[in-house]
C-alpha cells in the first residue's frame, strides 16, 4: 500500500460532527481526501467545520437531529444524491450523563438511551442499506471505556456504551461475508469543549483541579485529545483495517492495564 490510509474518493458520515471528537475525525478525513457529511444537531456547528475545510467544499454540514427516524432517512436520502455513494460511517453522536442506578430519572435514562444508542441505530441501519447495494462498506461506533468496565456514577452512559459495543459486533457478525466491516472505538477521557464546560458549569472556580483530578485518572498522567481518537478512527476506517471487523479498540492512557 502505497497510502494505506488515503480515504480519497470516498464519502463519510460523521454523526456529531460539529465538535470535539467528531470535528476532529471530520478534518482529518477530508485532509486525506474524504467528501465528509457532517450530521450535527447544531447547524452553527456543522457550518463552522465545513468552513474550515474550505476552500476544498470537502466537508458538507447536514441539520440532522439522529434521534428522528424521518430526518435520519432524509439525510442519507439527500447525501445519496449528492454523492451517488456511501462509504463510511462513524457513529460519534452522543451525550453524557453523570448518575447512578438509584438517582438517575426515567427521563434522564431514556435521553442518553435516545442518542447513543437509538441514533446509533437510525444511522448505522440507514448507511447499512446504501454499503450493501455497492457491498462494502465501514461503521465505527464511538463506545468508551465505559462498555469495558465498571465506571462510579456513570450508570446511564455505560448501559448506552455497552449497548453500542454489543451492536459493533452484531453488525460485524452478521455482515462480514457482505463486505461491511464494523468495529468501535473505547476512549478514556478525552480533552474536549464539552469536558471544558461540564468542569465550568460543576465546579465553579476550583475548574483547575478538577481537570487535574479528571487528567489523573489516566496513568499516562493526562487526557487523550480528539485528534488521537481520530487517528485510531482513520486508521480503522481505511483499507489498512481491512482485515479487521468485531472489535472493540480502547484508547485510554493505560487505564485497562493499571
Amino acid at each position: 500500500m502505497k497510502q494505506p490510509f488515503s480515504l480519497a474518493g470516498k464519502v463519510a458520515v460523521v454523526t456529531g460532527g460539529g465538535s470535539g471528537i467528531g470535528r476532529a475525525i471530520a478534518l482529518l478525513f477530508a485532509a486525506q481526501g474524504a467528501t465528509v457529511a457532517v450530521f450535527d444537531a447544531s447547524e452553527a456547528a456543522a457550518h463552522a467545520v465545513s468552513e474550515e475545510a474550505e476552500p476544498t467544499g470537502s466537508i458538507r454540514p447536514y441539520l440532522v437531529d439522529v434521534t428522528d427516524a424521518a430526518a435520519v432517512e432524509r439525510a442519507f436520502a439527500a447525501l445519496q444524491k449528492d454523492c451517488e455513494r456511501l462509504d463510511l460511517l462513524v457513529n460519534n453522536a452522543g451525550i453524557a450523563h453523570v448518575g447512578r442506578l438509584d438517582n438517575t430519572s426515567l427521563d434522564d435514562f431514556e435521553r442518553v438511551y435516545q442518542v447513543n444508542v437509538r441514533g446509533a441505530f437510525l444511522c448505522a441501519r440507514a448507511a447499512l442499506a446504501r454499503m450493501l447495494d455497492r457491498g462494502s462498506g465501514v461503521i465505527l461506533n464511538m463506545a468508551s471505556i465505559a462498555s469495558l468496565i465498571g465506571l462510579e456514577d456513570r450508570f446511564a452512559y455505560s448501559v448506552s456504551k455497552g449497548a453500542l459495543l454489543s451492536m459493533t459486533r452484531s453488525i460485524a457478525v452478521d455482515y462480514m461475508t457482505r463486505g461491511v466491516r464494523c468495529n468501535c472505538i473505547c476512549p478514556a477521557r478525552v480533552h474536549t469543549p464539552f469536558v471544558d464546560g461540564f468542569v465550568a458549569r460543576n465546579y465553579p472556580g476550583h475548574e483547575t483541579e478538577k481537570l487535574a483530578e479528571l487528567a489523573a485518572y489516566q496513568p499516562l498522567g493526562r487526557m487523550g485529545t480528539p485528534e488521537e481518537v481520530a487517528l485510531l478512527a482513520l486508521y480503522l476506517c481505511s483499507d489498512a483495517a481491512s482485515f479487521i471487523t468485531g472489535q472493540a479498540f480502547p484508547i485510554d492512557g493505560g487505564v485497562l492495564v493499571k
